[in-house]
């Protein structure tokens, strides 16, 4: 599976048990030119319908599959270069109320199309937006801005890369979700300690590598970022394998909650100790705004029955193979699951009418090998794929558009987010 680079002079591969097709893994090995530091400084809604576009909510009829892995970047002259990032991964969309507009936030980035280029690391996360979304699939996501400039794509948050901020040593800090409401802008992030490669400090099997997680927020829209106080103490600050460590919002429910599903980090997709465990919580938003994460509610097994609760923490409602990137969405009336499966060496999906109600079996929709296992046939094929995020702005829950992470497949190598449309869960 693909892992995290490196951020050295130059990146490193560091090949390791894969399933299927997938070679090395990604976050072990690309990060360039990185001990710099970067960047550019550090919006409530009662319910999600208005959050989001009306079509976006409304729609029933299935788009036609369209775009079936067109790249959104590292493409010679395409619109993320005109923006100033020529290579990155993850591209996790959210929508922009303010101006009915999209984001798409990613991880570790380059100004290049080539991947540990020493002079053209951005940093991460960095941000591009789109005017407007063809949920039809009709035409790919085209980028129209970046932040904090137009055409001059930067890193977001200010920090030093492998250095200590103030929280002990860090690489990198790489994005896992992002929600704007009431005139903010909200991203979940987390920090890592160690990729486990050979300038890393040392990680021990079943040590999630992290330092802490942390949501940073927006008054402008992601131009500037201000931390919360309040950060998840990860792997390096004595919590191996928190709860919290990657958070999906999926959004401001009609009944006025924001649901959120967090799991234990595996951004290096090496982490043994992962078991695909994800656990729900939600709080009311202006609660969030504050930063009074202590007013979540948790949904536990306690007392012989499954109940929201404060007296308890969250119990996990979903476990099983290893999984990497995740994320959750209502799209409609139905909340849809897709993530990185790592053992399975595909993007799978999963619905439910609520977000505390029982969850479909995994389906793979995007696969590192479609000649086996026979779950795998007739499937898109991508080798070294990673990630897998909702589009908000999904044409409708049978037919979702999801953003897709490749790298270090076969010449030439990639490193870029793809767009699939006409998924159905």
């Amino acid at each position: 599976m693909p892992t995290r680079p490196q951020p050295n002079d130059q990146p490193n591969n560091h090949p390791h048990d894969q399933p299927n097709d997938q070679p090395t893994s990604r976050r072990t090995a690309l990060k360039a030119g990185v001990g710099l530091a970067l960047g550019a400084g550090l919006g409530l809604g009662t319910g999600l319908l208005a959050a989001l576009p009306a079509a976006a909510a409304s729609r029933t009829t299935a788009a036609p599959l369209l775009q079936q892995g067109a790249p959104l970047c590292q493409q010679p002259g395409d619109s993320a270069s005109q923006q100033g990032l020529g290579c990155g991964d993850l591209g996790i969309p959210y929508y922009r109320g303010h101006d009915n507009s999209w984001g798409y936030v990613f991880g570790d980035s380059w100004s290049t199309t080539a991947q540990g280029d020493p002079n053209g690391y951005l940093g991460s996360p960095v941000m591009l937006n789109q005017a407007s979304f063809d949920a039809s699939g009709g035409t790919p996501i085209s980028f129209t801005w970046a932040q904090p400039t137009s055409g001059h794509a930067a890193q977001l948050f200010s920090y030093n890369h492998r250095a200590d901020n103030g929280y002990g040593q860090e690489i990198s800090r790489i994005p896992n979700d992002c929600i704007e409401f009431g005139g903010r802008t909200y991203l979940q992030y987390t920090s890592v300690a160690s990729w486990g490669g050979p300038n890393d400090p040392p990680l021990a099997p079943g040590h999630d590598g992290s330092l802490m997680s942390g949501v940073a927020y927006s008054d402008d829209y992601g131009v500037t970022w201000t931390d919360y106080p309040y950060h998840w103490a990860g792997d390096f600050q004595g919590v191996n394998q928190s709860m919290y460590g990657m958070w999906s919002f999926a959004g401001i429910d009609p009944d006025g909650w924001l649901y959120i599903f967090s799991k234990r980090w595996n951004g290096s997709h090496n982490n043994s100790g992962d078991g695909g465990a994800i656990q729900l919580f939600r709080i009311q938003p202006n609660d969030f705004r504050a930063g009074n994460f202590g007013a979540q509610q948790n949904w536990a097994y306690l007392d012989n029955s499954w109940q929201w609760t404060t007296a308890a923490p969250p119990s996990i409602i979903l476990s099983g193979n290893n999984i990497g990137e995740f994320s959750v969405k209502l799209i409609g009336n139905t909340y849809c699951m897709s993530y990185f499966d790592v053992t399975d060496a595909s993007i799978s999906t999963r619905t439910a009418p609520r977000p505390d109600a029982v969850w479909t079996a995994p389906n793979p929709q995007i696969v590192a090998n479609n000649t086996w296992p026979a779950t795998h046939w007739g499937k898109p094929q991508l080798p070294t794929l990673y990630g897998g995020y909702i589009h908000p702005g999904s044409a409708s829950a049978t037919s979702l558009t999801l953003i897709v992470s490749q790298w270090n497949a076969p010449n030439p190598q990639p490193y870029r987010v793809l767009q699939y449309d006409g998924i159905n869960p």
